[in-house]
């Protein structure tokens, strides 16, 4: 096998990297990482320089691609949705440099995927570990700190374990579909208390005179992502946070990923007031961004939440997550489930300390959502696979 290093998605054809990404993530997808490096939202300017692991096959430099992981040389540790400052913060104290650090994952995206991708077959598992060895001399040949695995599969999770990388948890909040019929239907599974909240604020949005709509692919216009791209920054200025997505990046999504985005939006009137994106994958919603202009009771659980179920509940979608954080998405019907990652630092001192903390902190988490699951707003009896 033959392992290089790509700093730039162009130099693989999409067709090969897509045989390994699938269809069941769109974040993994050719398009839409190369999107983030065409429109310099992903770049060593920004502290984001793509170091992408691919493997060929044996004596062929640009032969079949067998495997690949997505990964990048990080001056920072923003827009990774695992945080570690903590531990930059501790290698400052001792007069150590945290940075470069090697992450593999999807920039600005908390949502789970495989991290080591090969084609199925007899050497998987060679072309996986292949990957986790290269990564690792990388991080040599980089002078990095540390290697950092975001958002993995359980598979992945466990290959690195195996191979001493430390595990971390963390959750999130899914929602499962059960076969719903209709947004009524799985409404039937609440008390009746927890369904009245719901039905109140779809209610009050209606009183508003705002109306909802759903669209994808072609129907989406090029006026639709200059709207978004506003609804965007509305949030980002809110809450003090970065633009890490430019407009030219929406604009080129919808042109080449436009069949896998879903685009929510509110309209009161002739005006639209709010937005949100979300990406389809083969089973799965990911609920991504959203924003809006003026206060409206209720608007951002409707525009994210309950528009986006009823969508995958049409469409036979088995899961949708909307993204990092929010215990208020747990009265909602969204069910708390673990996020895994998997680190390893240079310095030993550290790597020890820092694995004593993650043993705590995984026992948290743990104490965390069995906490939470006695507060889902289900009915006495009705369970959500976990």
């Amino acid at each position: 096998m033959h392992l290089s290093i790509v700093e730039n998605l162009e130099q693989i054809p999409a067709s090969d990297w897509n045989a390994l990404a699938g269809d069941a993530n769109p974040f993994l997808r050719h398009e839409f990482l190369h999107a983030l490096e065409v429109t310099g939202c992903v770049s060593a300017s920004n502290g984001w320089r793509p170091q992408h692991l691919v493997v060929h096959g044996a004596g062929a430099l640009r032969g079949p691609l067998l495997g690949a992981a997505p990964m990048y040389l990080k001056e920072h540790s923003y827009g990774e949705y695992v945080f570690d400052w903590a531990w930059a913060n501790a290698y400052a104290r001792a007069g150590l440099s945290y940075y470069p650090k090697l992450v593999v994952g999807v920039p600005f995206t908390p949502a789970t995927g495989p991290r080591l991708m090969s084609l199925t077959g007899t050497e998987s598992a060679a072309i996986k570990k292949r990957l986790v060895h290269g990564a690792m001399e990388l991080m040599e040949l980089r002078a990095a700190s540390s290697l950092h695995w975001l958002f993995l599969t359980e598979d992945d999770a466990q290959l690195l374990e195996d191979n001493n990388h430390l595990p971390r948890a963390s959750y999130q909040f899914h929602w499962k579909n059960a076969g719903y019929r209709d947004f009524d239907d799985f409404l039937s599974t609440f008390t009746a208390q927890k369904r009245k909240k719901i039905k109140r604020e779809r209610r009050y949005v209606r009183e508003a005179g705002i109306a909802m709509e759903v669209l994808t692919g072609a129907a989406i216009t090029a006026a639709h992502w200059d709207i978004f791209y506003e609804f965007y920054h509305s949030t980002i200025r809110q809450h003090g946070a970065f633009a890490y997505l430019s407009r030219e990046f929406f604009h080129r999504l919808g042109e080449t990923m436009g069949e896998r985005v879903v685009l929510v939006l509110a309209r009161r009137g002739t005006e639209q007031v709010a937005g949100a994106l979300n990406l389809r994958g083969s089973d799965t919603l990911y609920g991504r961004y959203w924003g809006g202009r003026g206060e409206f009771h209720s608007l951002h659980f409707e525009t994210c939440y309950y528009s986006a179920i009823e969508f995958c509940i049409e469409h036979g979608l088995m899961r949708f997550e909307a993204g990092a954080q929010g215990d208020h998405k747990l009265a909602r019907g969204f069910a708390p489930v673990v996020m895994r990652s998997a680190h390893w630092l240079a310095h030993p001192q550290f790597n020890r300390a820092v694995a004593d903390y993650l043993a705590r902190e995984r026992l948290d988490v743990v104490c965390c959502i069995n906490e939470l699951n006695e507060h889902v707003p289900f009915k006495k009896g009705f369970t959500v696979e976990p």
